[in-house]
């Protein structure tokens, strides 16, 4: 393992990732959703929104896991990652995101265990592609910023 400290978002920058990525993702995915499985409106944004619940907290766990372990591996700040790497970054989020929220489609919608896969993988397809590029949009307009040093300036 290289001795190299990555540079992290910050805590605002992460929580507003965390944000936009999950009102975005409640936009984009609750109508077709609902659609799909014939559940009224209000009742396909409940179950999304407890599940985007969730998903924010597992966000904060696995992005700041992944991107501490990558920059100690590599140097390499997430804003820098290259495209097979947010590939894999984005299935093992919605791999380990599909284990916390199968149990909550079962139990909200009463299906048996297969057809609330079902609905979870479809779900998760949808958020893989739109982590992928979500993610990339984020980086490309909000790249990490370099840590300031505290040098002091003399004037000539």
């Amino acid at each position: 393992m290289s001795a190299h400290s990555p540079q992290l978002r910050s805590f605002r920058d992460r929580a507003r990732q965390i944000v936009l990525f999950e009102v975005g993702g409640l936009l984009l995915i609750t109508p077709p959703f609902a659609w799909a499985t014939g559940a009224p409106l209000l009742e396909s944004s409940a179950l999304m929104a407890v599940m985007a619940l969730l998903a924010a907290v597992w966000n904060t766990v696995f992005n700041t896991s992944f991107d501490w372990i990558e920059g100690r591996l590599t140097g390499r700040t997430a804003d820098r990652r290259p495209v097979r790497l947010r590939a894999l970054h984005a299935v093992g989020f919605e791999g380990g995101l599909l284990l916390l929220t199968l149990p909550v489609i079962v139990l909200w919608t009463g299906l048996g265990w297969a057809e609330a896969l079902v609905a979870d993988l479809a779900l998760a397809a949808a958020y893989v592609v739109y982590a992928f590029a979500f993610n990339l949009a984020y980086d490309r307009l909000f790249p990490i910023q370099p840590a300031r040093r505290d040098a002091v300036h003399c004037a000539d």
